[in-house]
């Protein structure tokens, strides 16, 4: 559900049509600005080490349903009430999966950002193929392309967008293969017990995951008063508030919470989440997300 404060309206009839016809118009700058910010970066850019059969030992993540027994490393699962795999590093590319969230929601943005939540994961998704790509990685997102390694990986990935952009809200899994990776930006403002639920079937399949949560400025803080009135780009609902700032108190520790538990839910599964406000620079998110997948210690919230 899109967040209390959006003014996003979409006809029912015509919001994909709307949505897609801003997009392609975008698509352009938005990979001129991914290039951009590639270039803030690149200089500390070393390639990435990845989980793999190779001799290299590179970390140990919790056990999942469905990982063999024998690779459990029982010396550190002693250390505390989990248990832990220990996972070499990979000899070769690997296959990542980007996927931005086209949700309706993600249109919304504030006076207090200059982009929207859909314009900024683009261009972190499109940063990230370029960075991945120059790596040797393989890359390919979910329903729209296949994995490839290429230099111009982000060029082929913003073409395809133009026509093909999936209209849901996660990615697609059945092409997802276990020992890849799947870095998902979104707002995830979708009820959290369908949230957890997509993000286990996905790790149960031996997938590793990188959520990216983007945030208007706005959704954070509630800077409403008065008489407000509210709507939902998802639904059309509207609320009207006689005293806006009445509600800010119980809306900030809600949105915290639930923020909260989907990163500890991430954190227990193995996975990384990271947290980046649209009015903070789209380089800071990227350098938190390249060092996840280098398999940099994961916390459960990493703000960017």
């Amino acid at each position: 559900m899109a967040p209390i404060g959006s003014t996003v309206e979409l006809t029912a009839s015509s919001d994909a049509l709307v949505r897609a016809r801003q997009r392609a118009a975008l698509m352009p700058d938005l990979l001129i600005e991914a290039r951009r910010v590639v270039t803030t970066v690149i200089a500390g850019w070393h390639g990435r080490r990845r989980r793999g059969t190779g001799e290299n030992f590179w970390q140990f993540r919790p056990f999942v349903d469905g990982e063999q027994v024998a690779r459990i490393d029982w010396r550190r699962s002693a250390r505390d009430d989990s248990i832990y795999l220990r996972d070499r590093e990979w000899e070769a590319a690997q296959t990542v999966w980007l996927w931005a969230d086209p949700s309706p929601s993600m249109l919304y943005r504030s006076s207090y950002a200059q982009v929207s939540k859909d314009s900024r994961a683009l261009v972190i998704v499109l940063a990230l193929a370029e960075l991945l790509s120059r790596s040797g990685e393989r890359v390919g997102y979910p329903g729209v392309i296949e994995p490839v390694s290429a230099r111009n990986a982000a060029e082929r990935i913003a073409a395809a967008l133009l026509t093909r952009r999936p209209e849901v809200s996660f990615p697609p899994d059945d092409r997802l293969k276990r020992f890849s990776e799947v870095v998902i930006v979104s707002d995830f403002l979708d009820p959290v017990e369908e949230l957890v639920e997509k993000v286990d079937r996905i790790g149960r399949r031996g997938i590793r995951g990188h959520l990216i949560q983007i945030a208007d400025p706005a959704e954070e803080s509630f800077p409403y008063s008065g008489r407000t009135e509210f709507r939902d780009p998802e639904t059309g609902g509207k609320l009207t508030a006689g005293r806006a700032e009445a509600l800010a108190d119980e809306y900030r520790r809600l949105y915290a919470a639930r923020r909260e538990y989907l990163g500890e839910h991430c954190r227990r599964l193995g996975w990384s989440f990271i947290l980046h406000r649209t009015d903070h620079l789209a380089s800071e998110v990227l350098v938190a997300a390249h060092a996840r997948l280098s398999g940099a210690p994961q916390l459960a919230r990493t703000r960017a």
